[in-house]
């Protein structure tokens, strides 16, 4: 559920503007796993239908056939987002004036933004959540852990010595990987692509690299990893299978946006691991 919350935010503050800025604490905080979210807006006095209670000019839209049930607010955006805004775009498409207005519906969590024709009445709580859809484009695309080509399961390393971190780019172990899901008349589209890995060595050290790794080569002779690389200080005798049990985390960055049947876009992350054995052995000195 925090996942989600955090997820909402983003889709707000992704939309409104490039990227987030620092907001004053009225504005509320988004917690997720990885994301934090200041949300960036302020209301104004005029918003479709009538006044909260608050005089501050928001409203709320019942669910069609239930009087009593959650409902969903409407806050008009000060100042509205640029004309280069999705949801500015599509809304002038339809014609008229209007305006952008921030959404809030608590049976579902949901937080984004919608086009309201002036004079026109709030919509009623949206029956289909795009990131569930994104979510479910996002299981099709089958993502797996990290494909790791160094450390090799079979190889045999050396206290001391560089090892080179790296592993094989495909479209469901590294991305990118697009897929589309459909539920009525929305249909949004998703796109995920590793952002980070983050590699647990096994022997207490951790470290993340923000690529795949740079394969190793011969001719680098026992030089440094320049981007993603581990020196063992330890052998690896005495642990389970005599092996390091190294594990590598995928960070997945997932950006969906609905393709048909609204302008909502939104992103959220997912983590995806794999494990291998490292041997590492001392260094063997003849006489």
């Amino acid at each position: 559920m925090l996942r989600r919350a955090a997820a909402a935010a983003a889709v707000l503050a992704g939309i409104l503007t490039p990227a987030a800025h620092a907001a004053d604490s009225g504005t509320g905080l988004c917690r997720g796993t990885s994301l934090y979210v200041r949300v960036c807006a302020k209301d104004s006095t005029s918003t479709p239908g009538r006044k909260g209670p608050d005089g501050n000019g928001t409203a709320s839209a019942a669910r069609p056939g239930a009087s009593d049930g959650p409902k969903c607010t409407y806050t008009k955006l000060n100042p509205q987002p640029p004309d280069t805004n999705l949801a500015v775009r599509e809304g002038r498409k339809q014609g008229g004036k209007g305006a952008i207005y921030r959404v809030m519906c608590p049976a579902t969590g949901r937080i984004g933004v919608v086009w309201i024709p002036d004079g026109g009445q709030a919509p009623a709580q949206p029956a289909i959540d795009p990131e569930v859809l994104a979510q479910r484009a996002v299981d099709a695309m089958k993502l797996t852990g990290p494909d790791i080509a160094s450390p090799r399961a079979d190889g045999r390393y050396t206290v001391g010595v560089p090892m080179w971190l790296w592993v094989r780019q495909g479209p469901t172990t590294y991305g990118p990987a697009t897929a589309t899901a459909t539920a009525g008349d929305v249909t949004v589209t998703a796109t995920a692509k590793v952002t980070s890995i983050s590699w647990d060595l096994g022997d207490g050290t951790t470290l993340t690299c923000t690529g795949p790794g740079t394969p190793y080569r011969e001719s680098t002779g026992i030089a440094d990893s320049p981007d993603c690389g581990h020196r063992y200080t330890q052998a690896s005798s005495g642990r389970p299978g005599e092996r390091y049990p190294l594990t590598a985390t995928s960070t997945w960055t997932i950006t969906w946006e609905v393709a048909a049947g609204g302008t909502d876009s939104g992103e959220f992350t997912e983590t995806r691991s794999s494990t291998v054995g490292v041997r590492v052995g001392e260094v063997q000195v003849l006489n």
